[in-house]
């Protein structure tokens, strides 16, 4: 396992302070707000903690209220609404200094049988041909770092606890307008440890959870040649969803197919498919994001 991994485990791994309440950690960054990625999976690690084994996450649904202090610890209260005979309910709030940054509920299933179909998977050429996205963040911050040694772009952390591959890279220095489409790969920086023989899927899940958050903003900019590198940009993600169809591995390839169908009043909308090696869509993701220009 690498370093990487096991500090974004460490982050996973919240602290039970009180009944249904929980305390989560940033790592060092020098970032001025917590990623979003974060506290959403921070928050379904809260909700699980409250669910019996048997009922898997199906479907989260969440929104970004405020920007996360990374200096400060956040709280996370579970609200357990229901546990029904299949399905089990719980609304998360996150907190820093008393105010609500970010709020989700979670629906738990009782694994069963049903029908099935899905959408077919992308064809790309595979990861092991293609670059890691850390590899141009790299480049950037060396392009970038005269120009603007404050930028959060710029000091953008390599992304190591995710590795991340684009099929089709954006230009970050030199952007050009494109379709509001991209593939990219994506897996954890290590292996994850079994318990018992087996997978630990809620961690799984949250790890799956946390890697959604990156790129998928960034689809609904293509059209318009602007990146989140741009020093015009005001970018915050507003809300995310995320729903599990199938089994997987966080610590083996997934392909993120992402697009975006619109864009307007500052806001992006965009979706993405997860699929395995063999093909099967094992999970899917929307999120609508600010996307607010400034002219100086």
């Amino acid at each position: 396992m690498t370093e990487a991994l096991a500090e974004l485990l460490d982050t996973l791994d919240l602290e039970r302070i009180d009944t249904n309440i929980y305390r989560g950690q940033t790592p060092e960054t020098r970032n001025k707000r917590v990623f979003g990625g974060q506290v959403f999976a921070q928050a379904m690690r809260a909700a699980q903690d409250t669910v019996s084994e048997e009922r898997m996450v199906h479907s989260q649904h969440a929104y970004f209220l405020r920007p996360g202090d990374p200096s400060v610890p956040i709280l996370f209260e579970v609200d357990g609404i229901r546990d029904g005979k299949s399905f089990t309910t719980r609304r998360v709030v996150a907190s820093q200094r008393g105010k609500a940054i970010f709020n989700t509920e979670l629906s738990f299933q009782v694994r069963e049988s049903g029908l099935s179909h899905q959408a077919d998977m992308p064809d790309c050429v595979g990861p092991e041909k293609l670059e890691d996205d850390s590899v141009l963040w790299a480049r950037l911050k060396e392009a970038t770092k005269k120009k603007s040694q404050d930028s959060s772009a710029a000091n953008r952390t390599p992304l190591r606890p995710i590795e991340i591959r684009s099929v089709n890279p954006i230009d970050l220095i030199n952007p050009v307008a494109r379709e509001p489409q991209q593939l990219v790969w994506v897996k954890a920086n290590g292996v994850i440890e079994d318990i018992n023989g087996r997978a630990d899927r809620p961690l799984h899940h949250a790890i799956l959870a946390y890697a959604s958050d990156f790129n998928l903003m960034g689809t609904a900019l293509l059209p318009h040649a602007v990146n989140l590198a741009s020093p015009k940009l005001q970018p915050a993600s507003l809300d995310h969803c995320i729903w599990f169809h199938d089994e997987f591995r966080a610590d083996e390839w997934l392909l993120y197919a992402m697009d975006s169908p619109r864009s307007s009043h500052a806001r992006g909308l965009s979706r993405g498919s997860f699929y395995s090696r063999d093909g099967r869509l094992v999970a899917s993701t929307i999120q609508e994001g600010l996307m607010r220009l400034h002219n100086d």
